[in-house]
């Protein structure tokens, strides 16, 4: 699933190659069966709305979803006034934040801030901080997340500019004496949020004002950062964040031995009133941001919101029933049910990953149990321990040796570098993928491993390049897991071992046997035998560079050490 990126191979082995070749047939039957309109043998412009239930069905979904996180014994006991900062985690549902302010207060002022930084440039290379796809996106989800409150007797405060400009100025203005906001772990958003406690700190309220027991003293505001955006909570960790282990497999066998995963938080049917304001603002539009719109018209549309959220595990779950096969068929890499895809509202927070766990649970109680539903909890921990691995290592996420510190030597051939971000390297699994990621936002979690190690390994070039254009890229982009998995893939990680180079050929092989990936994203390829797409020779562009191992003109001596380990995928 989140979330949430390439993705480091994990200690596991790959599956003996029937076993790949049989999940494969199983995909595209699934595939078939889902699309039938769609014949996977031949390339198209089609277009897959992720979920794909029209707008009545979403939103009678997402009722029902609510009716049953509903509760009717919460209580109220605070006084005044207490701000929501929304910052990654655009929902109602399982939101604490929101929560602890209803109960701390009389009145509520949901806030979220379009901070202008967001739509800078990335730190070492000046790409687009946030880029259209992307934007267009965390538009939806706000303008779904203002629907949510309004149905709760809220409504969200849309302000332009910095939080710890806005934050405190509202605060003085509504007397509020709390601003409550989900934490974060890297270090901008950590430098906002000790910006946004410093403002606030500058404030001075009346004893009149806010909650505060102190009847004759002035009194500031305060800043209380939630811990919500993982399966597991910080707090409940068997261990320090400084001893959090190097090594995945020991982390996720810990954690599930030894903790237990907090239940969604329920909400009572109203949150209001909200306090007097006269202009709520208004959501932007991708041109107000400063970029310019793009449509997909091709591959994967996903609609951004917890209302798509919500619908998209309820149709890939319940509808479809594909949780059972999951296992089987997440390295997919062509159209919309080979994964859950739940990663790009992870990451915006419109959908809870407890809630995935909680709806996990339910669907074992009431249809099936087996390794497949497993899995998607396996690789929500994978995100976990990306964000809690996050704490422990710092800003070394983004330095070239990475949390190790290697030492190695790097290029950043700018013209190199763009025939890669382009899709133009003369290898067609390298250039589909990539040519999927520019139009649509979202590449699989094997293409993702794939032009990782491509980059990296065959042409060399610094991984910070890759990892800050899927930055620009990604709808489902985090800096936890977009780092993360970054760094595993040019062998700088935490884990030692984890450092692999995976072999064009044999992926093509195993992965996209019938290329009919690469025709979908490569139409010239379409003409050609199946067996030729992803290996077209002279019928295609030529090759920027050779392979470091093999030639994929030898394609049949690959079926060697060099295929890759399998990893977990946090971009489900």
């Amino acid at each position: 699933m989140a979330v949430n990126i390439i993705l480091p191979p994990s200690s596991l082995s790959l599956w003996h190659t029937k076993k790949l070749i049989y999940s494969t047939q199983i995909r595209f039957r699934i595939m078939s069966s889902a699309s039938k309109s769609q014949p996977q043998s031949v390339a198209s412009s089609a277009v897959y709305q992720v979920p794909g239930l029209d707008s009545h069905e979403m939103d009678s979904t997402a009722d029902k979803t609510f009716e049953r996180y509903s509760s009717n014994t919460a209580k109220r006991n605070g006084k005044g006034v207490s701000i929501v900062w929304f910052r990654n985690d655009l929902r109602v549902l399982d939101n604490e934040a929101l929560f602890k302010a209803w109960v701390s207060s009389q009145a509520v002022l949901p806030v979220y801030c379009i901070d202008p930084r967001l739509f800078q440039t990335t730190y070492y290379f000046g790409f687009p901080k946030t880029g259209a796809l992307r934007a267009q996106f965390i538009i939806e989800c706000l303008a779904d997340l203002k629907k949510k409150l309004m149905k709760k007797g809220l409504n969200l405060l849309i302000q332009h500019g910095k939080p710890e400009d806005i934050l405190p100025s509202l605060a003085k203005a509504f007397g509020a004496h709390t601003v409550y906001a989900h934490k974060e772990t890297c270090s901008e958003e950590l430098q906002v949020e000790r910006s946004v406690a410093r403002g606030l700190r500058q404030v001075e309220l009346s004893p009149a004002q806010g909650n505060s027991s102190r009847s004759s003293s002035t009194h500031s505001p305060k800043l209380q950062l939630i811990w919500g955006s993982t399966l597991y909570h910080l707090d409940d960790l068997p261990f320090s964040v400084g001893s959090l282990p190097d090594v995945y497999t020991q982390f996720r066998k810990s954690v599930e031995a030894k903790c237990t995963i907090r239940g969604c938080i329920r909400l009572p049917t109203s949150l209001g009133p909200p306090p007097s304001v006269d202009d709520w603002g208004i959501i932007p539009s991708v041109e107000q941001l400063g970029l310019h719109s793009e449509k997909v018209v091709k591959g994967m549309r996903f609609l951004g919101g917890e209302t798509a959220a919500l619908s998209r595990v309820t149709e890939y779950f319940w509808n479809k029933d594909l949780l059972k096969i999951y296992k089987e068929t997440r390295n997919g890499m062509l159209g919309p049910d080979y994964s859950t895809k739940f990663s790009p509202w992870l990451a915006s927070g419109s959908l809870s990953p407890r809630f995935i766990y909680e709806e996990v649970k339910r669907y074992e109680k009431e249809r099936l149990a087996n390794d497949s539903t497993y899995w998607v909890l396996f690789e929500l921990i994978w995100r976990d321990y990306f964000r809690f691995i996050s704490i422990k290592y710092g800003n070394s996420f983004f330095h070239l040796g990475g949390p190790r510190k290697v030492e190695k030597r790097w290029h950043q051939d700018q013209k190199l570098f763009e025939t890669w971000r382009n899709g133009c390297t003369g290898y067609p699994l390298i250039d589909a993928n990539m040519k999927e990621l520019s139009a649509s936002g979202f590449m699989s979690n094997r293409g993702r491993q794939i032009v990782c190690s491509f980059l990296v390994r065959d042409m060399g070039i610094d991984w910070r390049m890759g990892a800050e254009w899927f930055e620009t890229c990604l709808l489902d982009y985090d800096p936890c897991s977009n780092y993360g998995n970054w760094t595993y893939g040019a062998g700088v990680g935490n884990d030692p071992r984890e450092d692999r180079y995976f072999s064009i050929p044999k992926q093509a092989q195993t992965y996209d046997p019938d290329g009919e990936h690469v025709a979908f994203w490569v139409p010239e390829l379409l003409t050609l035998p199946k067996e030729r797409r992803n290996f077209p020779g002279k019928s295609y562009i030529e090759q920027v560079v050779p392979l470091k191992f093999g030639s994929s003109n030898k394609h049949h001596s690959q079926r060697s050490k060099y295929g890759g380990r399998h990893s977990g995928l946090r971009n489900r």
